[in-house]
């Protein structure tokens, strides 16, 4: 059986990783905050597999939004790769 804190921390972690993944969608600061938001994701999920997470959107949401920021940030550093020494 699962404890009460257990539960608590299983939410929070799932919360933390839903508001890293938002922040990621900042181009190029968010590229860190992605990469963390990922594996905070991989992470919960193998601490607490089979056990039912009642923030598991936010978990699932938060790495949609992660990959979603990982990749705004790489085409930002490619664009301005190619355009950012023109000006």
């Amino acid at each position: 059986m699962q404890m009460p804190v257990d539960r608590i921390r299983l939410i929070e972690r799932s919360l933390r990783c839903f508001v890293f993944a938002l922040l990621s969608l900042l181009p190029l600061i968010g590229l860190g905050l992605a990469l963390l938001a990922i594996r905070l994701h991989w992470q919960t999920w193998a601490v607490n597999d089979g056990v039912w997470n009642p923030a598991r959107s936010y978990l699932l949401g938060g790495f949609c939004l992660a990959c979603l920021g990982f990749l705004l940030s790489l085409v930002a550093i490619a664009l301005f790769g190619l355009f950012g020494f023109a000006f």
